[in-house]
């Protein structure tokens, strides 16, 4: 299995970015999808999941901003950004949850005020 995000930036306050991790191997059969992220000396933390059904969740601190999708035709989840505030500031990644494959490298997101 390997993950891949993509579509991080440096973006103003405000703002908004469409990440992308595309994925082999199809890890996300029968595992929920997620999106999670690691701020500069803190933990990598889940904010949004979707599971092999649709459903989604969301941390409280995105919930209303940030929307997780996935089109199993491309391989590919998103996570659709909006309102960013400096605190979204942070490396993303995709792995399913509980993460239980190979991280891949992260997409860097920057929010400027």
């Amino acid at each position: 299995v390997q993950l891949q995000a993509s579509g991080g930036g440096l973006v103003q306050a405000g703002g908004s970015l469409r990440l992308s991790c595309s994925y082999s191997g199809n890890p996300f059969s029968y595992h929920s999808a997620g999106w999670y992220r690691q701020a500069p000396g803190k933990t990598r933390d889940l904010v949004a999941r979707i599971t092999s059904g649709g459903d989604t969740n969301y941390a409280g601190s995105v919930k209303g901003r940030f929307t997780i999708s996935r089109d199993n035709a491309k391989s590919t989840v998103y996570l659709q950004m909006n309102s960013l505030d400096v605190e979204d500031t942070a490396v993303y990644y995709c792995n399913s949850v509980p993460a239980g494959f190979p991280w891949g490298e992260g997409t860097l997101v920057t929010v400027s005020s």
